[in-house]
């Protein structure tokens, strides 16, 4: 019998050529207005066009990319304007997802989230940016799977993606480390209360504080 379902390994090359295109922008080996040259690309990783030009697709959706009859795909960096803008957003649904999760919560998944927060902690001890950020990702995740609401889990992840590469960046600008440990023992401290309220307002706090410290420094550094 032919089975109704498969799984694609296409789709698993495409995810991995995404990310490392990510990755590429992240670092700063693909800057704005770059062109994407699928043919380049993709002898370059050895593979083949169609992987390539997928995962452009991808990243299109994702805004880190712009296509545009006969000019082909360039690297697309939001300007200050949007990035603060994103945070904003972005605010509001994890904020959103914080006050469903305190509200669903069992005593196992606020064990898990105290856990979480340790190993933060632990990495602050440390002054390890890589791991902490590693971790946060991961506390972020599950705040927002215990939402437990489709829509909201869609319209969340649509923006997680776009906006890890700046989420990540902040953490390094001066003092933002020590402040971001901060506000997250003020969410820790919300989800032990089992206080919805008082969660969402502390994780919408968490995010726009980072977005602040991201668009401060932009702005030193005389960005557009």
């Amino acid at each position: 019998m032919t089975p109704i379902f498969k799984v694609e390994k296409r789709s698993i090359l495409v995810e991995q050529v995404a990310n490392q295109m990510r990755e590429a922008i992240k670092s700063g080996k693909l800057k704005s207005g770059d062109r994407l040259i699928e043919t380049d690309i993709a002898n370059n990783m050895q593979i083949g066009r169609n992987a390539v030009r997928e995962a452009i697709r991808y990243l299109e959706k994702e805004g880190l990319v712009t296509k545009a009859p006969f000019k082909g795909a360039h690297v697309t960096i939001p300007n200050i304007d949007e990035i603060d803008q994103m945070f904003e957003v972005m605010s509001g649904l994890e904020g959103m997802c914080a006050r469903l999760a305190a509200q669903k919560m069992t005593n196992r998944d606020l064990k898990k989230i105290e856990s979480l927060h340790a190993k933060l902690e632990k990495h602050y001890a440390k002054m390890d940016p890589k791991a902490y950020l590693k971790t946060n990702w991961t506390f972020h995740e599950f705040i927002q799977k215990l939402s437990k609401n489709k829509v909201l889990n869609e319209a969340t992840n649509g923006l997680r993606q776009k906006i890890l590469l700046y989420r990540q960046s902040q953490l390094y600008q001066p003092n933002r480390f020590e402040a971001s440990i901060q506000e997250h023992r003020e969410i820790l401290a919300a989800f032990r209360k089992k206080d919805p309220e008082l969660a969402e307002k502390a994780m919408k706090k968490h995010l726009l504080q980072q977005g602040q410290a991201l668009v401060k420094s932009y702005k030193s550094e005389g960005a557009n």
